[in-house]
């Protein structure tokens, strides 16, 4: 790494006075170190496998005109690393309303996102293909209930594989959209609370409801019907009755519970609140 950042200055690159501090990787597996001048964080390096850099490269300079989005500064012909912009802010905390800053995502992100080839397999850029987005679900139905295991009843889960069922009817043909893949608070940075970066994409091909739940069930404050219907509401390309967007939003949240119950258990109790108003949603809509 030290022979990387020697490089880098002596390209002028980056500053010859820069130094660099490694920062928390968070969710992400690569090495993450921000570029500091004059006592202030100036871009953002990240080491990573160059599979994973390939796919945010396409991501980012697909999306390059999106200001939510991380401009790309330099990108190792290895693909060992790259340098981006840095959002000064915080994740997660002083997020203001979910209602304000989904707004901001929809408005800001969702609506740019384009059609994607049409001959793409779907799922994750660079992992294992799938056949179709029905097929995507049900893993992903597989392993949340993996996690959830005993913590809600069985009847849940069943009545989820039947959504899934539901969902694949609707979407025998989609539209494949180039997707961040992993549009959670966790990834969202946040100054004086208002959004104002999307960072750590994890590229995939998907309808834009994937990403629109995704957001919407990422944290547990405001999962009302309310603020869903107003933030839906401003979503251009995305066209559903009422009833199948609470369906998408149900399956969305059970994997949810069951991530929060592996890796963010001080949320478990806010969730399983939202996750018996969602089920009562679900059947005055059926």
């Amino acid at each position: 790494m030290k022979q990387t950042i020697s490089n880098l200055k002596n390209k002028g690159i980056i500053g010859s006075q820069a130094e660099i501090k490694q920062l928390t990787s968070g969710t992400t597996a690569g090495q993450v170190y921000a570029v500091v001048v004059c006592d202030k964080p100036s871009c953002i390096i990240k080491f990573d496998h160059p599979a994973d850099i390939g796919v945010v490269e396409i991501f980012l300079k697909t999306y390059e005109d999106i200001g939510l989005l991380p401009d790309v500064y330099h990108v190792d012909p290895e693909k060992n690393f790259f340098l981006y912009e840095y959002f000064e802010g915080t994740t997660h905390v002083n997020r203001g309303t979910k209602a304000d800053w989904m707004r901001l995502l929809v408005e800001g992100l969702f609506n740019h996102y384009e059609k994607f080839d049409s001959q793409a397999p779907w799922g994750r850029l660079g992992g294992t293909p799938r056949q179709n987005w029905f097929e995507f679900n049900r893993i992903s139905l597989d392993y949340a209930y993996e996690n959830v295991g005993d913590l809600l009843p069985y009847e849940d889960y069943l009545r989820m594989k039947e959504i899934v069922e539901q969902l694949a009817e609707y979407e025998r043909q989609p539209d494949k959209y180039l997707l961040h893949g992993d549009t959670g608070v966790h990834n969202f940075v946040f100054h004086q609370n208002q959004l104002i970066g999307v960072i750590d994409p994890d590229p995939m091909v998907g309808p834009v409801i994937y990403d629109f739940t995704y957001a919407f069930c990422s944290s547990p404050d405001n999962l009302d019907m309310e603020t869903l219907l107003a933030s839906f509401a401003l979503l251009k390309n995305v066209e559903m009755d009422t009833s199948r967007l609470v369906e998408e939003v149900v399956f969305q949240l059970y994997t949810r519970v069951g991530i929060c119950k592996k890796v963010h258990p001080h949320d478990l109790e806010e969730y399983l609140k939202a996750w018996e108003y969602w089920k009562q949603k679900l059947k005055e809509c059926n």
